[in-house]
This record gives C-alpha cells, structure tokens and sequence, in this order.
C-alpha cells in the first residue's frame, strides 16, 4: 500500500511525537440508530480520531453499523476484530490483531492465514497490531473466547517483554487492553515501562471511566486511548474524555 494511503497508521505514529487522541469502540450487538446518531454528534464535537468497530463475541452483522456510521460521519471506521466473520470491505483500516500476550496459536496466526486472502482483494488499510490482555480484576469476553489468561496487572516486567517481542517481529503497533467492562484500567507504571521499552504507538483501552484514568493513560504514555463501556452507559462520557485530552495536549504547547 502506498505510504499516503496509511492514513490510519500515519495518524498513530504522529502521536509518538505529538498531541494524543482517542478512538470509541463500536460494539455492533449494542448500537441501534439511536446510540449511533448520538454517537456521532458527540464524537464529532469530541474530536474522536477513529471509530473501533467489532469485538470479542458479536452477533449481528457489522455491515448495517458501517453503513450506517459511513452515511452520517467522516470519522475513519476501523475494524477491531474478534474472529474473522467481522471482517468487511466497508471500513478503512483494519487492526489485524495478533494476541501475542497468549499462546493459543489460532489468535495469534491462524485465524490471520484465513483473513489474508480477503485483505488482499481489499482496499482496506491493514495495521499489524500486537494486542496484550491485561488483567483488569475480571474475568472478561477476550479471555473466555480466546483461552488466553491475562498479563498480570503488576508485572510490567512480562509486559515490556511481550511488547518487545512484538515490535521485534514487526508488528506497528501495541494495543494494551484490559478487555471489555474491566473493572481497573491499566496500571499507569505498566504504561509507562511499554512506552518507554518501545518505539511503536502505543493505544490503551479498558477500564478507563473517567477523564483522570485517561489523563493519566496519556502522562504514562498511552498515545491514543479506547473507551467503550462508560461511553455506552454515558455517552456524555466523550464530553470528559476530550476535556482530559485537551488539558494533556495544552501542556506540550506551554
């Protein structure tokens, strides 16, 4: 793919040296029109970089929440894939997630030598991501669905490992997530050891409910952060979120 094509990726790494972000997780079983209609108008008065869409175990089509968000915003779409059914030619990019935090081979290539052929038929941006489950004081989808067991949360020893290992092998980025309705955001320490072991952009989701966890995420190191849940339950939630991420970037101008 040409290089001006990556605007997704191009985005991320600007971030390594620049003001950070944030993206919403769509998750397509939760979001009729009227979640998506607010979600766009708060997103767009947010300043949301991306629209995540997908996750661990979903069971209606992706297609109609495309559509849908393509008709009504100019957000770039995203796909955040559990499993290979939630692959379409609707989005923009794809995170093509390897969950090197696990060992269960099928999450870690098997499932991408079942996608590749489709991608490469596809004008879709691909983003090799090396995505770590962190433990998040529950049990959550990503892990039953996947039998992997979480990095433990006070061990940013094995994190700063993994994530290494994964830059090493060449992946663009490291996604770190507490999964799905985690009860903890990520330690900022753990952030923070990740961030400054490695070179790629760094994105953190899970657990983070208030703009303090994202502000915090960013001063750790996070260079865009993913928020979901809160956002589900509150969708005013993204109003915080910017306000957090505003006050961060303000800092880099002073």
């Amino acid at each position: 793919m040409e290089e001006q094509n990556r605007k997704v990726k191009n985005h991320l790494v600007s971030l390594k040296s620049g003001k950070k972000s944030f993206a919403l997780l769509i998750d397509p079983d939760k979001s009729d029109e009227g979640y998506l209609d607010k979600c766009v108008s708060l997103s767009a008065e947010a300043g949301v970089s991306f629209f995540l869409v997908g996750g661990s175990l979903v069971f209606k089509s992706i297609d109609p929440v495309l559509k849908y968000l393509r008709s009504k915003s100019d957000i770039p779409l995203v796909l955040f894939p559990g499993s290979v059914i939630q692959l379409s030619p609707l989005a923009d990019a794809i995170l093509f997630l390897s969950l090197i935090s696990g060992r269960n081979p099928d999450y870690l290539i098997g499932n991408h030598v079942v996608a590749a052929p489709f991608l490469a038929k596809e004008s879709i941006e691909v983003i090799p991501t090396g995505y770590m489950l962190i433990d998040g004081g529950m049990t959550t989808t990503v892990e039953y669905i996947s039998h992997t067991k979480p990095l433990p949360a006070n061990k940013p020893e094995i994190a700063v490992a993994t994530a290494l290992a994964g830059e090493m092998l060449g992946l663009q980025v490291i996604y770190m997530d507490g999964g799905s309705g985690a009860h903890n955001p990520i330690p900022p320490a753990m952030i923070e050891a990740v961030a400054k072991a490695t070179h790629c952009p760094l994105i953190i989701g899970g657990g983070i409910r208030s703009g303090q966890q994202a502000f915090d995420a960013y001063s750790a190191g996070a260079d865009l952060i993913v928020v979901g849940n809160r956002v589900e339950e509150q969708p005013s939630f993204l109003s915080e979120i910017k306000e957090a991420t505003n006050q961060f970037n303000s800092q880099l101008n002073s």
